[in-house]
């Protein structure tokens, strides 16, 4: 995985690239940089033969209150830890 500083930067060019009008796709496992994407479609609900069908699309609010998402049980900490004073956004 990347460091954290390492996904700071990252963020940076995908905020970039989205200013200038870009539409980006990002398959990615790390909730720091799910919890800031516009939309997420979060696959499921296994792998394999039992993956590949949406269980649940939308804002991360939204998907963190899913109680089909297994991303969303695990991003709802992660987006309440950024909400509180001095939670990173």
């Amino acid at each position: 995985g990347l460091h954290f500083a390492d996904i700071h930067t990252l963020l940076g060019v995908f905020y970039r690239l989205r200013d200038q009008g870009n539409t980006l796709i990002v398959i990615e496992h790390n909730l720091d940089v799910v919890k800031c994407a516009d939309w997420i479609v979060d696959l499921g609900p296994d792998g394999g033969e039992n993956g590949g069908r949406v269980v649940a699309e939308g804002a991360p609010a939204a998907i963190a209150e899913n109680r089909d998402s297994l991303t969303g049980k695990y991003l709802a900490p992660v987006l309440e830890r950024a909400s509180q004073p001095g939670g990173e956004a």
